[in-house]
Formats: structure tokens, sequence, C-alpha cells
């Protein structure tokens, strides 16, 4: 096995407990929803879409584009005042830096906005941790569990597939990740309840992912 170039990584339940997610960054945006959109009547070039649209879209967790800008948005606000933190686990940042320094060049491929990525890695219990990464994609790539939005991401990063490992505790999206080429590894974190997939090589932590692919340990 060639040790990757690159690395791609999913945020829920890979470098962010889904707790985090689902407990805390949701629920501050759910609450504060109603208020955002009477201060914002328009959003960019969109018509801001009724309040009850917007709560049904966010109690299926669908991913729609505005509701994903409008999240990130709310959170903004919270980032600045210093009323949200984001949760990093704690093998991932010593991990990042170290791939970082020897020249793996690091990605961020999720479902939520690229502002939003931004924020969560800028504002993280482990520092700001946004000069490590190259670029970020969102669901304008295309779904994340579709081969051709893997397809898209690594014919612009300009790296081959093979020489790219995607990390995502989503044994789905691993399937597409692995259909279109990359090398794949699912994060199996005990505290989310991940259950391990037979398809895909899996780690318990990010020191378990640079064994198995070759990756620069943390001394």
């Amino acid at each position: 096995m060639v040790p990757p170039a690159a690395v791609l990584t999913d945020i829920e339940g890979t470098t962010t407990p889904i707790a985090f997610v689902h407990r805390v960054l949701f629920p501050y945006a759910r609450t504060r929803l109603a208020g955002f959109v009477a201060a914002h009547p328009m959003l960019g070039d969109a018509a801001t879409p009724a309040l009850e649209v917007l709560l049904g879209q966010m109690d299926r967790d669908e991913k729609d584009p505005v509701l994903k800008t409008i999240q990130g948005m709310i959170w903004e606000e919270g980032y600045a005042s210093g009323e949200l933190k984001a949760e990093i686990y704690p093998d991932v940042a010593p991990a990042l830096r170290r791939w970082a320094r020897a020249g793996v060049r690091l990605y961020v491929y999720s479902s939520g906005s690229v502002p939003a990525q931004k924020l969560l890695f800028g504002h993280s219990t482990a520092g700001d941790l946004t000069p490590l990464f190259q670029a970020y994609f969102d669901i304008k790539a295309g779904p994340k569990r579709e081969v051709a939005s893997y397809v898209s991401i690594t014919r612009g990063i300009g790296i081959p597939a093979g020489e790219v490992l995607f990390l995502s505790d989503i044994e789905a999206e691993l399937d597409a990740a692995r259909e279109a080429g990359l090398q794949t590894c699912q994060l199996v974190r005990a505290d989310d309840g991940t259950v391990a997939s037979a398809r895909h090589a899996v780690a318990a932590d990010f020191a378990g992912v640079a064994q198995q692919f070759g990756l620069p340990r943390v001394a």
C-alpha cells in the first residue's frame, strides 16, 4: 500500500463527537432560528424560507444548502461571542499537525457548509486548526454517498485518487469513495457507537489510522 499523499476527512463522528453536533450545535441554531430569520428577511439572492420549513428541514436533518448556510451564520455568532467552542477528539489535532509538517496535504469534506467547517476548526478545543487544511468541501461538491463527488474532489485538488485517504465513520460514504479509487478508513469511535465495517479498514483513532496507512506518527 502506498502511503497517502493527502487525507480527506469527514467531521461528525470522525474528528468531532456526534454528541457535540447533535446536542450542542443543532440545538444552539434551533433556539435562535426564529430571531435570526426575523432579523434577516433576505439571505443572499433568495428569499428566506418560512421558519416552519426550516424547522422541518432541521427535524429531518436535511442537507439543504440554504439551511446549512443559515446554521453556519448562527454558529458564527456563537463562536464570535465565545458561547461555542468546537469539541475535537484529543487524538486529532496532534496527528493533523504531524501530518501537515511531513507534507501530507489535508482536506475536509462534510455536509456542513464550508464556512461552518472553518468556524469549527478555527474555534476548536485544540486551537485554530484551519491553517493545516488546503481546502474544504461541502455538498456543493455533491452528495457524500455518491461516487461522482469523490471523483470531482480528487480532480479538483489534482492528486490521483489512489493517493488520497478518505476518513469517515459512515460506511456508505466510504463505499462511494472506494469506488472512486480512494483509500478508505472508518473511524470507529466508542463514544459514538459506530458499527465497524467489514468492507473497509477501521481505526479507533487517528493514531490507528497513521499506523495502518504509513502516515507519520505522533511521538
